[in-house]
């Protein structure tokens, strides 16, 4: 089972979500890098369950523990452990699961696969294996801001039907992002898709939406032709999450209705600088950043646990019917957007380093 994701920059994942905890092993990250738990700590509270009505009530707090790696606040260039241990598991209530499969999980694919497979919340199929990403990704995030000034922010962008149109992400502040429990930056729409999923709760139910992500100054040059493309990498990582069903990149595919003449992002000059009139390569062109802001959108299912009988199949092979029981997000979105923000910057990062040779 791949647990390991990245080249230079490496990031590898453990635990299962009714286990003793999970955390990452980061290999690859430069010395001298000023780190603390602390610091780690603020987007594990950003991805954390129980942090408002629209997530599941699983209790956790999600401590972050660094237990190598590090030395008086600052990285030694060796391996960084970083553990979460896990407080809050109620594994009978998934006792039911153990014999049936849930429709659109992992439980099925994984027992065919495996021929065993951790029924408690999932194992590692279970989205509490992306705390580690997160953690990874917060170390991934410092190290492109102090080297190159990269500036990644995620929001949610859709829910079901509901669209915030008017969301610039040019401009757009992480303070804005944080502004509702939604991490949507339009307060308004906001409002109305946050009544929405709570309605979609109390009925059981689940849906999904999109979460779309900006990196900023994005140095040129990253990414490699001609299957190591930067947006193939991307591409890859965001659709790595739980859930994830979809990716685009620029226009993505609004732009199939578009013309070449449309669609060409014309060039002109800014002082010595290479630019875009327009941005609808999404700052990736040849699989290469090309200096302009990456923009990308990652599409993300209805959780698949609800509260609803369904129709389902037996270990036994005998059809049968499984009502979800548990604690689980109604909507995954408000704490997918920093799991998106860090499978970015995971890529970015790893990219950047092999192509720099950095100092901290």
């Amino acid at each position: 089972m791949g647990s390991t994701f990245g080249h230079l920059f490496r990031v590898t994942t453990f635990g299962e979500s009714h286990g003793g905890g999970v955390g990452a092993i980061v290999d690859g990250c430069p010395p001298q890098l000023e780190l603390s738990e602390a610091d780690i700590q603020v987007d594990l509270d950003r991805r954390k369950p129980g942090q408002s009505k629209i997530v599941t009530p699983r209790r956790e707090d999600d401590r972050a523990q660094i237990l190598s790696g590090v030395f008086e606040g600052k990285t030694l260039g060796t391996p960084i452990m970083i553990l979460v241990q896990n407080k809050d598991a109620r594994s009978q209530d998934y006792s039911e699961m153990a014999e049936k499969f849930r429709p659109s999980h992992a439980d099925a694919t994984y027992q065919a696969k495996y021929g065993i497979r951790n029924w408690q919340g999932g194992g590692r199929s279970s989205a509490r294996e992306t705390i580690g990403r997160v953690a990874a990704g917060v170390i991934a995030k410092k190290i492109l801001k102090q080297a190159a000034g990269v500036e990644i922010i995620a929001y949610v962008r859709q829910v079901k039907d509901l669209v915030a149109p008017d969301i610039d992400p040019n401009t757009v502040t992480l303070e804005q992002v944080e502004s509702n429990i939604l991490r949507c930056p339009d307060s308004v729409m906001a409002e109305k898709m946050i009544d929405f999923i709570d309605k979609i709760r109390r009925d059981g139910n689940s849906v999904g939406g999109i979460v779309e992500c900006v990196a900023r100054n994005v140095p040129v040059g990253l990414g490699d032709p001609v299957f190591d493309k930067l947006e193939a990498d991307l591409a890859k990582a965001v659709m790595s999450l739980p859930a994830s069903k979809g990716f685009e990149i620029g226009s993505g595919f609004d732009g199939v209705h578009l013309t070449g003449r449309e669609h060409n992002d014309e060039f002109y000059m800014d002082g010595d600088r290479l630019r875009t009139r327009t941005n609808n390569s999404g700052g990736i062109q040849g699989g290469i950043s090309n200096g302009e802001n990456i923009i990308l959108r990652v599409a993300f299912k209805p959780t698949a646990t609800i509260l609803l009988e369904q129709k389902t199949v037996s270990v036994a092979g005998e059809e049968t019917t499984l009502t979800g029981r548990g604690r689980h997000d109604p909507c995954v979105l408000p704490r997918a957007v920093p799991m998106v923000e860090a499978m970015v910057a995971l890529v970015l990062c790893d990219r950047y380093l092999t192509q720099k040779t950095v100092s901290i």
